[in-house]
């Protein structure tokens, strides 16, 4: 119950800001934009980013405007991977995706907005904080979004499609496509509070991986109306997955292997780690 009502209020805190940020925004740009950044979701990567701030007693508010930027980004990313280029996908969230409503060329502008927009939200706020550390969360959303960061992971996974890959290029896939942003809201939760971006990294590396894990086991276990999405596309497209790798209770095991690993990395934080490991807990869990 404890940690359900401190999960609804960094969610309802992040919805907000991203409701003031954009509620007054007009014009067919900015209705496909928040069309996907209002489509729900758990908004984990910048709960992430608070809860590592709160745990060593940092500014909330520079946090959150950190973790909303990132959360921008995730958004523009989804838009972009349900393309018909991409992973064709007619629903996400539940509802239709974003190029379905507004259609393939505005949502791949609504997607380059996003990521812009990620961009200005940091460089205009009025935070607490030094140009140096505004600099230092740029770098971190810039570099885990790019190349070397999820860009990198995706064009990995496009590749995937094509030919079989090792269980090891399959963990380097996935740190730089889900892991790498999952990575950049812990340390954007550490510079917020003016400590080592690296602080987090074992607890984010380990929780990105599982958070991966579990949605490979999700899209063969679940269905389309609790998953949010189409389920069994990963048999489709033909990729190598945790589970085609090691079969479901092969995958569920480092499931939970990977979870504990996050888990334990969190002892320095004593009791302020304990959202944190909670969090490990529920995404361990979920069920989209």
């Amino acid at each position: 119950m404890e940690f359900q009502i401190a999960f609804n209020d960094y969610l309802n805190t992040i919805n907000a800001y991203l409701h003031r940020m954009f509620d007054d925004k007009t014009g067919s740009t900015y209705d496909a934009m928040k069309y996907s950044l209002y489509a729900g979701g758990k908004r984990i990567r910048p709960m992430i980013t608070m809860a590592c701030c709160d745990a060593l007693g940092g500014d909330k508010e520079v946090a959150l405007c950190f973790g909303s930027a990132l959360e921008m980004i995730h958004t523009y990313s989804l838009i972009h991977d349900d393309l018909p280029c991409m992973d064709n996908d007619e629903l996400r969230r539940g509802k239709p995706t974003n190029h379905i409503v507004f259609g393939e060329h505005m949502a791949v502008l609504a997607g380059d907005a996003l990521l812009n927009y990620a961009c200005e939200s940091i460089v205009g706020a009025d935070l607490k904080i030094s140009p140096e550390a505004k600099i230092k969360a740029l770098e971190i959303l810039y570099s885990a979004s790019g190349a070397e960061g999820m860009i990198g992971g995706q064009v990995m996974d496009i590749r995937a499609e094509e030919e079989s890959i090792s269980a090891d290029e399959l963990v380097i896939l996935h740190n730089k496509k889900t892991g790498a942003l999952i990575n950049a809201a812990a340390s954007l939760g550490a510079v917020a509070s003016g400590k080592d971006k690296d602080l987090f990294y074992n607890y984010s590396s380990s929780l990105g991986l599982a958070f991966q894990i579990r949605d490979d086991i999700l899209d063969v276990e679940s269905d389309t109306e609790t998953f949010g999405k189409p389920v069994k596309s990963d048999e489709k497209n033909n990729k190598t997955t945790y589970v085609s790798l090691y079969g479901i209770d092969g995958a569920k095991e480092m499931l939970r292997i990977e979870t504990e690993k996050a888990i334990s990395s969190l002892e320095f934080l004593g009791d302020c780690g304990k959202f944190l490991t909670d969090l490990a807990y529920y995404l361990l869990e979920r069920k989209n």
